[in-house]
């Protein structure tokens, strides 16, 4: 499993550890990354994901998982998530269609 969020795009950095001499080794700078279930409504179920801390704070600034993949770019999104997001809009057109299809009945 590669360290990469897929909602931010953070991956790890290179960089170097200085010790007090000025010694220089080399070193990584991984993402802050954590596995998160985060709820889907028009799903109905959890999703789970391996994103970064601000990924999480951007999921939720942009008001849940359903609200950031329906904005988002299909070519800044991986593959687990982009196939997220074709479900997402799929389970978001069945319930239009049903409403829809309601309203008329009803009329």
């Amino acid at each position: 499993m590669t360290r990469y969020c897929p909602i931010t795009g953070k991956r790890p950095l290179s960089g170097h550890n200085v010790s007090h001499a000025n010694n220089k080794t080399k070193r990584r700078f991984l993402p802050n990354l954590r596995r998160v279930s985060f709820y889907s409504d028009s799903l109905g179920r959890s999703v789970q994901l391996r994103v970064s801390t601000s990924g999480i704070r951007t999921v939720e600034r942009k008001g849940g998982i359903d609200a950031f993949l329906l904005g988002a770019n299909d070519t800044l999104l991986d593959d687990k998530t982009l196939r997220l997001k074709r479900q997402v809009l799929r389970a978001v057109a069945k319930r239009e269609s049903a409403s829809e299809a309601e309203a008329t009945a009803q009329s």
